[in-house]
Formats: C-alpha cells, structure tokens, sequence
C-alpha cells in the first residue's frame, strides 16, 4: 500500500516538474558493480524528475584516428542527439565547481526558468571537439581531480539525485 502511495506521489512531483535530464555518455560501463550503482540511482531519481541516460557506443578503429579526429567525431555524435531548445551543459575538468546545496540550486533555477530538457554530457577520453564547446550554455566540474568515466557517470547521477533531496528537503544529505 505504501509503495503505490509513493508511485503515485512520485507520478505526480514530475508532471508538477515539467523540465527533463538527460546524460549522454560515451562508451558502455563494464564494471557490473558501477552499473548496478548507476541503475539504482537512476531509478531513485526517476521518483523527481524525467532522467534519460543516452549511452554512445565507442568509436571503432580509435587507434587509426588523432585524437582530435577521435573528439570530431564523438562531437558528431553527441550533437546529433541534441535538439536547438536543449540546454547543453558539458562535464568538464574546467567548468564551474558547485557544492551539492548549490548544485540544487542551479537545479530549482533552471527549472524556474522554463528549461523543457537539461542536457548534461560527459565526454570521451580527450574530452570535447570546439563544435560541442561552441553549442554549448556552461561547464560544470565535479571535482579537481580525474575520475574514470565510468565513475563519473554514477557520481553524477549521484549528485543529481542528491539535489532533489535537498530541494525537497528530504533526509539524504547532511549539512
């Protein structure tokens, strides 16, 4: 009973917040443990918001390219997936670092803003072609050191998560 009160309550905070996420990644995760984790938070956060992972498979035949022919065409793939009323948000080693409370914030702000679909994006090995630079609103980083891009995934959606929580001012973070 108290699991179809909380479906349906859930149900009900998305229509109420019209704005959706999405993540695109480049390359599956092979860690089963990390992929676990992953769908887990996924699955929690699906309780606030419409989140869609979008996973690019690898390029083929890496080693024949540089790595900024490598960036091109990744590039290419991830604009490909971008409509022009998405707002492009790049996960990147010199974006702006946020606390997870204004991490929040930034949230609540672009949902007050009338955003329709925040699109975050971590890219390849080498990171972004100028083009997805240039297509995109801002950079955020998640910390000054490197992460596998495996982890990343989950440490964002992670955050994610946890920005909901706080903005719902449910339990899960402590201050």
């Amino acid at each position: 009973m108290l699991l179809k009160l909380l479906i349906f309550l859930s149900s009900h905070l998305r229509k109420l917040t019209k704005m959706n996420i999405k993540l695109i990644a480049i390359g599956k995760t092979d860690n089963k443990a990390l992929q676990s984790l992953v769908d887990d938070y996924t699955k929690r956060l699906s309780f606030y918001i419409k989140f869609d992972l979008d996973i690019i498979p690898d390029i083929k035949n890496v080693k024949n390219l540089s790595e900024s022919q490598q960036k091109e065409k990744e590039g290419d793939l991830i604009l490909a997936k971008i409509t022009p009323t998405d707002q492009l948000i790049l996960l990147d080693e010199n974006g702006k670092n946020f606390s997870s409370v204004a991490f929040s914030e930034e949230l609540q702000k672009k949902m007050n803003s009338g955003v329709k679909t925040l699109v975050f994006v971590i890219g390849g090995p080498y990171g972004f072609s100028e083009t997805v630079y240039a297509k995109a609103q801002g950079k955020i980083s998640l910390s000054v050191m490197t992460f596998s891009h495996q982890m990343v995934r989950l440490f964002f959606i992670e955050q994610l998560y946890r920005g909901f929580t706080i903005l719902r001012n449910e339990p899960y973070h402590h201050q």
